[in-house]
This record gives C-alpha cells, structure tokens and sequence, in this order.
C-alpha cells in the first residue's frame, strides 16, 4: 500500500522521534471485566480527542489510548484517584498507568460485546508449519512467516509507550533525559515477544554548544564528578533501577547488571508485558540499529529472508535465548546482509558505499570511530536484482554451507571474504568498531553444526518434489525446514552421512552430545 511505502521511506530518526512524541500522549488503561468499548471511549472523550485506540490481553484486556493533545493527559490524570489504602499502603507515583472498574457493574454490563484484541504474540512453529503448506511458493511461504512473526503497528507503539514510563522516572533526576528504544524493536527485525532493549540518553547538548557562544562568559553548570564515565554510568543505574523497584508501578524482577561489559538494568514491566532491558546511551549500538534500519528498508527481501533463516536456526538449536557458545541472532543476521552484499548484481550495498553517500549532518565518529553513513534512504539506487527467494534461500544454504571459514572472515563494510585477523572459528567484522569480531563467542563445534544443517537444508531444496510432497500430504520448501531433522529425516541423514568426512560426523556428533549437562557446562566455560 502506499501508505505503507510512506512510513518506509522515512529515517530512522524521524521514526524515533515521532513515535517517542506519539507515546508521551499515550495511556494504559485496565478495563473493567465486561467492557463497552463504546461508553469508555465515550468517557475519555470528554478529557480529548483520541488520536488511535487498541485493546490487548495481558491478564485482563487493556486498552492503549493515544490522545491527540498532551495536555488530555492531565485532564484525566486531575479526574483519576488514588488506590484505597486500606490493605496495602502504596507509593503514591502518579504514572499514566490507570486501573477502570464499573461503579455499578450489573446495570452497566448488559452492553459489553467482545472487542477486538491486538495479538502481541507470534504462533508457535508447529502451528506455522501447517499453514505454510498452503502457499504457492517458497517465497509466498517467507512472506507468510515475516506476516505472523514481525512486529504490529500496536505492538511497536506499546514498546515506545515502556520506554517513555521509564523516561517519567528518569526525568525526576534528570529534567532533559530520555528513553529510546534501540536494537530489534526499532531496526525492523523485531519479532513479537522479543525483548526490549532501551537506552537513558540525557542528550541537548548540541543545543546548548551553540548557545554558549553568546556573551563575554564561559558558562558551565557545577556537576559531580567522577573518575570515569563508566562509574558515572553505574550509579545513574542503580539509582534508576532502585527507584524503578521501590516506586514503578508493574515493575518486577529488576535485576542490577552493573559489572558488564555494557552495564545494564533487567526488570519484567508488567502493564506492557515486556521483558526490559535499560542501559545508558551506547551511540555504536544505535549507529548499528539504524544501519539494520537502512537494510531492512531497501528491500523486502531483505526482512523476509532475516525471519525465515533466524526461524530455522532457532529450530535446529543453532541459536538460543540464553547466552553461550552459540551464533547470536545478531550474526545471523549480519551473515545474511553479508551474503545479499555478494549476490551479482548486489541486493544490498555495503557500508563502504552507504558512507559515500553520507552528507556533512551524517558525518558520526563515536571513540575515533567512524560511524558515517547515509541516513536519507532517497539517496540509495534500488538494487536490479530480481533474484526470486526460492533461490536466494537455496543459495544461503549453499554459500554457507561451502564457505571456507578456516581462512575467511566477513567484512560488510567492504562486502568482501578477508582474510581471518585471528583464529577464532567465526569472523564477522563489527561493522563500526573495525578491531572486533562480534562472533567471538562462537566455538567450533556450533560453527560445525551450523555448516551441517545448512548443507542438509541445501540438498532438502534442491531434492525437493513439490508436487509428490503436496500429494503425500508433508511439509515442503520452508516448511520443510522448520522440523527438527532428527524427526523426520532420520534415515535419510544417515545415508546422506556416507558422503561427508569422518571430521564433520565427529563435529555433528559433538554438537548432539552438547545437550549433556556436563558438555554444555564446558562449553559454556569456554
């Protein structure tokens, strides 16, 4: 639809602006049991017009409400009471988090008709894989999955709505701050149920940079401070993550992560049903959310592609949601875009060329990185390639299957094989701070197991009898793909096997004898 082209040809920083503005005019509201959708939005009227509406089910139905005006918000905000104290005394933080009961149940229930619930889930894998049977093609079959599994228009507003009660406390601290969503619920390869990731960006100093030039002074606030910017970050957080404890309301399970790498706070917000994770302004991982952005613009083969092969690996164990040893969805992902830089002609362009195209407002160097590249998605010439996704599924599987990742590594900022800087059994470039491999946490035997599924899966394509599959009523092309292959193809694989070296058996081996506790422990230490 056009309207849909329209809101993909924007940038990444006009999405995130206009959605965080959309959200500080938002409310949650739990509804009462027997519900008229009619009468509620009749009552919240009378605070202000109502830009959108939706309901969702999340122990009990709540109803995100967008008001046109900000200051609707007070309006209802002077009209809603405190709890009743009697049994638990409460914190009295006045959120934009509301609970709606009837006053008089029995006379106003008769008019309740089921409303309409926006799914913020996506169907488990064996119930997909039925429905994918019924398409016409491979293609049509990665389409379907992108359809079930990609983020909703309502479940991306909910997201910016966590964020922006996080920015409420923030602000209590820090007047200017704020909370933006980073990584996959904003760089267009989220899936539903998905965590989100959020950063504290206490930014506006560009503005005042400017200001400050004006008059005979040098003018500057008197500030704490403190030895490094990585300690200023700790306590910011374990501030925020305190008070998101003691005072937030549906804030749970708030876990302080202040040792790592990247120090972050984890806690489950209940309203929005979102597991969150909170750190302080890391610019990198937003320049690499905004060039996933760019990608997964450009092309809709791009995103099509990304679901359907983080589905299969998900499937076959090759990813996990606990960290390990494993390839993260993020490699994956990055293995995708490197492989649709190689196609002839290219699907998409490589980093190299995308900061040609950078102008001087697209100019980043973040820690004597740079971080350029072009942000207008106008500037960027379709690609003229009209390879069909049957084929670049197949030849996923294939090139991976066959890549020499003994002497090769990934680099996307070139679109080219390199050679290995180091010996690490998967390298891929970190597309911005070039002397790191974001794959570091793979070891061999997952990378084994990798190539294995991913040539069995090239030769399950290439083998296939659509029409014989249709009529014998079993999975095919995709479809064929999401089932674990121990299941079905248990006979097959050991024929299969007679052609491969002894070295990959022992890898495949290996890799099934991980599930062991005492291997997985091992492998994990590692």
């Amino acid at each position: 639809t056009d309207a849909e082209v329209n809101t993909r040809k924007k940038t990444f920083t006009e999405v995130q602006t206009e959605r965080s503005e959309q959200a500080e005019r938002t409310v949650l509201i739990k509804c009462p049991q027997k519900l008229n959708e009619e009468k509620l939005l009749q009552y919240l009227c009378s605070h202000g017009n109502i830009k959108s509406h939706f309901f969702f089910e999340n122990r009990g139905i709540h109803a995100l409400i967008e008001f046109s005006e900000k200051n609707s918000i007070d309006s209802l905000q002077d009209a809603v009471g405190v709890p009743n104290a009697a049994e638990h005394h409460v914190v009295p933080f006045k959120s934009r988090l509301f609970t709606f009961t009837l006053k008089n149940p029995v006379s106003q229930a008769a008019g309740g008709t089921p409303v309409h619930l926006s799914p913020q889930f996506h169907i488990p894998v064996k119930d997909l894989v039925p429905k994918l049977c019924h398409a016409d093609s491979i293609s049509s079959q990665m389409y379907m999955l992108l359809n079930e599994y990609q983020l909703t228009e309502e479940n991306i507003k909910l997201r910016y709505l966590a964020c922006s009660l996080v920015r409420d406390f923030a602000r209590a601290y820090f007047p200017d701050s704020t909370v933006k969503p980073f990584g996959s619920s904003v760089n267009t390869f989220g899936k539903l149920g998905c965590d989100v990731d959020m950063f504290l960006d206490f930014h506006d100093t560009q503005k005042h940079a400017t200001k400050m030039k004006k008059g005979p002074f040098e003018m500057e606030y008197q500030m704490k401070r403190l030895p490094s910017e990585r300690l200023a970050t700790q306590k910011i957080l374990s501030v925020i993550g305190d008070c998101l404890d003691n005072f937030g309301p549906g804030c749970i399970g708030i876990q302080k992560i202040l040792n790592a790498r990247c120090p972050l706070v984890k806690f489950s917000h209940q309203a929005t049903g979102f597991q969150c994770d909170l750190s302080v302004s890391n610019s990198i991982a937003i320049r690499s959310s905004e060039l996933l952005y760019i990608y997964g613009c450009l092309d809709p083969r791009v995103r099509a592609l990304v679901f359907s092969v983080r589905c299969w690996a998900r499937v076959h164990g090759l990813t996990n949601s606990v960290p390990g040893t494993w390839i993260t969805n993020f490699s994956l992902t990055m293995m995708v875009m490197f492989f649709l830089q190689r196609r002839s002609p290219p699907i998409i362009p490589t980093l190299d060329q995308l900061k040609e195209l950078a102008d001087e407002k697209d100019k980043h160097v973040i820690g004597g990185y740079d971080c350029s590249f072009v942000s207008d998605l106008s500037k960027i010439k379709p690609t003229k390639n009209t390879e069909t996704l049957d084929v670049l599924l197949g030849d996923f599987f294939e090139y991976f299957g066959n890549f020499d990742f003994r002497r090769n590594s990934l680099n996307l900022r070139k679109g080219k094989e390199v050679n290995k800087p180091e010996s690490s059994p998967l390298y891929i470039w970190n597309p911005f701070e070039q002397d790191l491999n974001i794959s570091k946490n793979v070891n061999q035997p997952q990378l084994e197991k990798f190539v294995a599924v991913a040539r069995e899966s090239a030769w399950i394509l290439q083998k296939e009898d659509k029409t014989q599959q249709t009529i014998n009523k079993e999975p095919w092309g995709l479809a064929a793909l999401l089932i674990p292959f121990g299941k079905s193809n248990a006979s097959k694989t050991r024929n299969r096997m007679k052609g491969m070296g002894s070295e990959t058996i022992r890898s495949l081996l290996d890799s099934l004898k991980l599930n062991s506790a005492n291997s997985l422990q091992k492998a994990v230490g590692k």
